[in-house]
């Protein structure tokens, strides 16, 4: 259903931008702007639904994915669109989006990454929160402009840093290792399981 939306507010949005702009003669090179001009309009379209304002150096692939699993139902332990913790979530899309397969828990994914400030963090870097605990217990995937995702106890969301709440909770970004990028990227070369 979401993608059929998707697809309607895509074909309103070009239908928009055709009736507000003037008509012109086609040129030779506008044959070869269209996946550019496809891709702004995705995008634009992002950037609103989701609050976050993306560049062109932004990943449209995991916007659109962290898009499909929004509204997805939180539960503890959980791996599936039926229902999805934070942690799983996390993998999910570092699986999916990245290609990479980390730990499953938030604490141990914490051990493969390099500390890195709030206002230091990027597109994709990986936010930990210690809520009403002294240990981590949440984790989040930052997406720019102070919002990330994240399944939360009302399910997959983005929400804001500068949410009070998360805010008060926020314990450290992180940005995954090069050695354990290196150490998950040569994992399917052994004869562990390959998981392509």
């Amino acid at each position: 259903m979401k993608k059929i939306i998707l697809a309607i507010a895509l074909s309103l949005s070009i239908c928009a931008v055709k009736a507000q702009t003037k008509v012109t003669p086609p040129q030779p090179a506008a044959t070869e702007k269209a996946p550019d001009e496809q891709d702004g309009l995705v995008k634009e379209y992002f950037s609103q639904i989701m609050g976050v304002a993306l560049s062109t150096t932004s990943n449209v692939k995991l916007f659109q994915f962290v898009y499909d699993w929004v509204g997805t139902p939180y539960h503890f332990g959980g791996e599936s669109r039926k229902g999805i913790d934070c942690s799983a979530f996390t993998k999910e899309v570092y699986s999916k989006v990245f290609n990479l397969t980390i730990k499953r828990n938030s604490r141990d994914i914490f051990s493969m990454v390099s500390p890195v400030s709030k206002d230091d963090l990027k597109e994709g870097d990986l936010v930990f929160f210690k809520i009403h605990s002294r240990s981590i217990s949440h984790i989040g995937i930052y997406l720019g402009n102070n919002r990330f995702a994240h399944a939360s106890s009302r399910g997959v969301a983005v929400s804001s840093l500068d949410d009070a709440y998360y805010s008060r909770y926020f314990y450290k970004g992180g940005r995954l290792l090069d050695a354990f990028k290196k150490e998950i990227e040569e994992t399917p070369t052994d004869n562990s399981s390959n998981t392509q």
